[in-house]
């Protein structure tokens, strides 16, 4: 299922986000830091889009985000850690790991 994901962000915190009927139904919020690296701090989607695809969307369009932006991706939200685990190629952004 395609989404049509929104951006907001200010002064250094942004949030990635899905809108069903003047509601938001999913978003992925995130800090960028001044040493070029983008802290995803949450994911969430309500519970009646569970299971459509909506959360993975917002994380892989947030690596996507990074990517185009040249920052590292440090994935402090479980979810968003978890999909870093899955998908090989989003650990080519990710912040090393001690």
């Amino acid at each position: 299922m395609a989404f049509r994901i929104e951006q907001k962000e200010s002064e250094g915190k942004g949030m990635f986000f899905v809108e069903q009927d003047k509601e938001i139904v999913g978003h992925l919020t995130y800090s960028l830091m001044d040493n070029g690296i983008m802290t995803i701090d949450h994911t969430e989607v309500a519970p009646r889009m569970n299971g459509k695809g909506l959360a993975s969307s917002l994380v892989r369009h947030s690596v996507e985000f990074a990517k185009k932006n040249s920052y590292k991706v440090d994935p402090m939200c479980s979810y968003a850690a978890k999909q870093f685990e899955r998908h090989g190629e989003y650990r080519e952004i990710q912040v090393n790991q001690l």
